[in-house]
């Protein structure tokens, strides 16, 4: 932008961001399979390589996309560590998920979108989402 000399104001940079959360620990357990579930999916493909190759993680990869080639769904969910969820996941309790994606990307992000590949209570949501009216 500021090679063409177009101010950032021109533009929205929005972000589809995976969360994992719920409102008891129960939900943010089968939250966190699920993100895992989705991450793995998408890591296996080899589109993906280089964004694990920055984190060192290269070698997932080629792991979970053998894993793909079977079937293994579940099994390639399991190879996602804390780590990893981490990087590409805000885990966090419902009220600290707006604080900790406005921490990580609010100096980026001008749309936020939340990825919940998984059931999130509407209470939830909406707390979620009130946080990051800002």
């Amino acid at each position: 932008m500021a090679k063409r000399e177009r101010p950032v104001e021109n533009f929205q940079i929005s972000l589809s961001g995976l969360i994992t959360t719920g409102s008891s620990l129960d939900q943010r357990v089968a939250a966190a399979t699920a993100v895992r579930q989705q991450i793995a999916f998408y890591a296996s493909t080899p589109a993906y390589r280089g964004v694990l190759e920055v984190h060192g993680w290269a070698e997932l990869q080629g792991t979970l996309n053998e894993l793909s080639r079977r079937g293994a769904w579940v099994e390639m969910g399991t190879l996602i560590s804390d780590e990893v969820l981490d990087a590409f996941s805000i885990v966090a309790e419902v009220p600290e998920v707006a604080p900790a994606l406005l921490a990580r990307f609010g100096d980026v992000v001008t749309r936020a979108g939340l990825y919940v590949p998984y059931h999130l209570d509407d209470a939830a949501r909406r707390l979620v989402v009130e946080g990051l009216r800002v």
